[in-house]
């Protein structure tokens, strides 16, 4: 007990309930507080630190193993740390079960899984699903009721998708013309090249109306040729700018893309691919999850019983 309780002791992140928190801020407090448990319930303690423990350490609980308790633990630990090959199965089991149910339990939250979320997640894969036939221009436009200040952060979360995007493209060497961002940039300069072409020929039929009424006022005083009230023009044409479209798809098409997408990042979570923005540990060990298959299994036995009477 002594030797237990020292090593333990020593942990920083051990557990204590909140009422005797206070007085377990040192590893001397620490121990006293293990040992008088230790002392006083025996199933308990296990319950409480018995993960915590080695193989020599649980060999120490066995002369108390008549007791149902403790037995019960004892045996339990050594499952958790020496599975059998049944065991193993059937922790797989309730693992993928608990993690259905969960799954379940985010999809009906409505959050986890809805597209801003899952584009939060996977930009890249987003983008080859939906990105591309949608107009990204939009994703910056000021909302409804949206502040300012809403706004520009949004903004700001905007360009660093974009840029996850277009680093994951340059890595796996998809053409610059196809870069998330460039049509819009080719589009703005196509733009810009169409104004400053307006404006020169807004200037130089300016000059040549300038140039015409002074011809004009010419032949009139001297009156030796007709006056030609014809203005020439010079008849320029605007050259647009090449640049890649953006593909478009039918309504039920980008259903069937986005049902598609939403798919995989299902499978992402169920196969322990989002530990980044979850804690797996809590959900495979939330014994609460199994009351929902439970409630499966039953609803399942009473079809079938009903479908034999």
């Amino acid at each position: 007990m002594e030797s237990i309780a020292d090593r333990l002791s020593a942990m920083d992140d051990l557990y204590f309930p909140r009422a005797i928190q206070p007085t377990a801020i040192n590893p001397s407090q620490r121990k006293l507080i293990l040992l008088d448990l230790l002392s006083r319930d025996v199933p308990v303690f296990l319950e409480r630190y018995g993960p915590k423990l080695t193989h020599e350490e649980l060999r120490q609980f066995d002369a108390l193993k008549n007791n149902y308790e403790i037995n019960w633990h004892l045996n339990h630990l050594r499952s958790v740390m020496n599975p059998t090959s049944d065991e193993l199965r059937s922790k797989s089991v309730t693992v993928k079960n608990r993690r259905r149910a969960y799954l379940n339990k985010l999809i009906c939250d409505g959050h986890y899984f809805s597209e801003d979320s899952m584009r939060e997640r996977e930009p890249y894969l987003h983008h080859e699903y939906l990105g591309k036939f949608q107009d990204l221009s939009g994703r910056s436009m000021a909302r409804p009721g949206e502040r300012w200040s809403e706004t520009l952060l949004r903004r700001a979360e905007e360009a660093i998708l974009v840029a996850k995007i277009r680093g994951e493209q340059q890595r796996l060497g998809v053409a610059e013309r196809d870069w998330v961002g460039v049509e819009r940039n080719l589009q703005e300069e196509e733009e810009e090249e169409e104004e400053e072409e307006e404006e020169e020929e807004e200037e130089e039929e300016e000059e040549e109306e300038d140039e015409e009424e002074a011809k004009e006022k010419r032949d009139a005083d001297s009156a030796e040729i007709p006056v030609d009230n014809h203005k020439s023009t010079n008849g320029a044409q605007t050259t647009t700018v090449g640049h890649s479209e953006r593909p478009s798809l039918l309504p039920a098409e980008m259903q069937d893309q986005m049902e598609q997408f939403t798919f995989i990042m299902q499978q992402k979570f169920l196969l322990g691919e989002d530990h980044e923005y979850l804690d797996y540990t809590k959900i495979d060990n939330d014994e609460t999850l199994d009351d929902h298959w439970q409630r499966e299994a039953n609803h399942d036995a009473e079809e079938k019983y009903f479908a034999e009477v």
